[in-house]
């Protein structure tokens, strides 16, 4: 059977959780912390016995490399032997050793396919250098041998998902806030406004920090080995969204001093860098992502926030300029929904099933020909618009 007619693999690699599934799919049929725990004592035990042997040596490296385990497996060999490693920080691949390994468990352990008999999407940060991309790409092609890749950018894949706007509009602002990252991304009809985008130094694991913070000043008696499971579930659980009173990311230097603008205001912020034209339909479908912006009620505290932003300008503007007309109200629309919390996996899901997906991919053939240059940039689906 020909690889294109058998479903895609999706991919979506995190800081704090990776999502795996296939394409057509609803939902991952996977979603595991992306962590690593390797057994690096064969290593330690040649560097000690070996005097320079390179065969033994070689053989140390090999165990090293076989000897490892992936997600909550990973975590619960954290202790002894075994050095937990997380290849991606800050949503940067910063370990490309250990991401081959966690991918070769996700496809061969999880998944249980054969890699070359599927076309791959990955997902990628939007802030990614094309370096990162090609070192995906030689991966992808060199050690899986895949037939073909997609590596798409999370926020488009967030917009693809087409549960704020109907898929033919592909024009939002998407508020993406995971683990270990978060970043505001402006995207026109499909295509990333990439000097606009802005960074946001608090991601979830940082409100798990303080929530832990919090537990320990109140003299909770938690083990220390359990206690930042502890805080995330406390944190997953419990944690809303007040309508007035602040919160980590409404006013953030309640946690970091370094950092003290709101989310609101650096939504704002991003919409009024975009181009002039686009703004209107951006502030009109702010679009949530991730894990860390289920927070009950998140996203009517955002819109409110946003709101008033855009309203107040309007209002010293007219005041300034001393206008008798009422300058047409700008529509402010912040959309949540049950999936944001996998909604780049399931996007990337919708991508993959589209006919042009098979076509719009780097096959293994470019790959040999041109090489991992041809993993710098991904084509935009012309169907789609």
């Amino acid at each position: 059977m020909d690889a294109a007619s058998r479903p895609a693999v999706v991919i979506d690699n995190g800081s704090g959780y990776s999502k795996l599934g296939f394409s057509g799919n609803s939902e991952p049929s996977f979603t595991i912390p992306t962590a690593v725990a390797v057994n690096e004592s064969f290593l330690n035990q040649s560097d000690s016995s070996s005097n320079g042997n390179s065969i033994a040596q070689y053989n140390a490296g090999i165990m090293a490399d076989l000897d490892f385990f992936i997600g909550e497996e990973a975590l619960s060999h954290s202790s002894g032997i075994y050095n937990v490693n997380y290849p991606i920080h800050h949503g940067q691949v910063q370990n490309w050793d250990t991401m081959e390994k966690f991918w070769q468990q996700c496809i061969f352990n999880y998944l249980r396919c054969d890699p070359e008999d599927h076309y791959f999407l990955l997902t990628d940060s939007p802030v990614t250098t094309p370096e990162s991309r090609e070192y995906a790409g030689e991966i992808m092609f060199e050690t899986f041998n895949v037939p073909g890749l997609y590596i798409a950018v999370q926020s488009v894949l967030t917009l693809a998902a087409g549960y704020s706007t109907p898929k033919s509009d592909m024009t939002g602002v998407v508020v993406d806030i995971g683990d270990g990252s978060a970043h505001v991304v402006p995207v026109v009809n499909g295509y990333v406004i990439g000097s606009s985008i802005k960074s946001f130094p608090i991601a979830g694991n940082d409100v798990t920090q303080f929530v832990l913070q919090l537990l320990q000043e109140r003299g909770e008696l938690i083990p220390p080995e359990d206690s930042f499971d502890i805080a995330r579930k406390v944190k997953e659980m419990y944690c809303y969204t007040c309508s007035d009173i602040v919160k980590i990311f409404f006013h953030p230097e309640i946690y970091n001093d370094d950092f003290t603008t709101p989310l609101p205001d650096v939504i704002d912020s991003c919409v009024q860098s975009s181009p002039i034209d686009t703004r209107r339909a951006l502030y009109k479908n702010i679009v949530l992502s991730g894990g860390s912006t289920m927070f009950k009620d998140f996203h009517k505290r955002l819109q409110n926030d946003v709101k008033k932003i855009v309203d107040d300008r309007i209002a010293a503007s007219t005041a300034r300029l001393g206008l008798d007309v009422k300058p047409q109200p700008v529509e402010v629309n912040v959309v949540a929904h049950s999936i944001q919390g996998y909604a780049v996996w399931f996007g990337g899901s919708v991508v993959a099933s589209m006919p042009e997906f098979y076509e719009s991919c780097h096959t293994k053939e470019d790959y040999e020909e041109y090489g991992a240059s041809i993993c710098r940039t991904s084509p935009i689906f012309k169907g789609m618009y």
